[in-house]
Formats: C-alpha cells, sequence, structure tokens
C-alpha cells in the first residue's frame, strides 16, 4: 500500500492507496465501519472514497505549487456491500490547466459494481 498523508476523513474510513498517478488512482476501502444501520455500505462513504481519489489524481496532474478543489461529484448507488473491502479505480477523463474530470467505478471483493461515480475538480495556485 501507499503510505501519503490524505486527511483525517479518509484516514478514519480506512481507505489505503494501491496505486497513484495522474492518469488513474487506485485504493480501497473497508466496509466494516463505514455502514449504515442495516448493515450495508453507507452511500456517503462511497463518495468520499470517490472523491478521495479522484481529488488525489487531479492533485498529481496539476503539480507542485497547484491544488485540486472538488466543484461536483455524482454518484449511481448499484448494490450493497455488506462486508469485506470496496476497491476504487479514478481513471482521468479530461486533463486541462483549470478542470480536472475523473471516472470512478467502485467494485466490491467479487468484482461486482457498487457504485459509478465521477468528480470534477478546479485547479488552482495554492
Amino acid at each position: 500500500m501507499i503510505q501519503a498523508n490524505i486527511g483525517a476523513l479518509p484516514e478514519r474510513m480506512g481507505i489505503e492507496f494501491v496505486e497513484a498517478t495522474p492518469e488513474r488512482v487506485v485504493a480501497r476501502m473497508p466496509v466494516e465501519g463505514n455502514t449504515q444501520p442495516y448493515g450495508l455500505l453507507h452511500g456517503g462513504a462511497s463518495v468520499v472514497l470517490a472523491e478521495t481519489i479522484g481529488s488525489t489524481g487531479a492533485a498529481l496532474h496539476a503539480g507542485p505549487g497547484r491544488i485540486a478543489v472538488g466543484v461536483e461529484i455524482n454518484a449511481t448507488h448499484h448494490r450493497s456491500a455488506t462486508s469485506g473491502y470496496v476497491t476504487g479505480v479514478a481513471t482521468r477523463l479530461h486533463g486541462g490547466r483549470t478542470l480536472a474530470s475523473y471516472d470512478i467505478e467502485i467494485t466490491d471483493d467479487e468484482g461486482r459494481r457498487v457504485c459509478t461515480s465521477r468528480l470534477t475538480c478546479m485547479l488552482r495556485d495554492a
């Protein structure tokens, strides 16, 4: 796993990076501890995973001395997860000077799609 300072919320949720480049970011998150009252993965947890990995890719794309700030995210929840891990893969769709967009697929341990998300980040000087 890649060691990085990813902030208090992602750390609290147990997000672990596997791969991180400007074009593609992969991370996983445990279902346990990130559920809603019925024992299912919380939809908001999927969105946190999506925004975390998409924003990481955008920050890497932006480069030194610049930051990425999320301006739009959407998510479609396809199925529930009740145990194990979910894995998110963020793939860059657009990488410009002021905006970067990522397509994010989140799957369960069996490779079944749990959530699809898209994130757009504004890139600006730090």
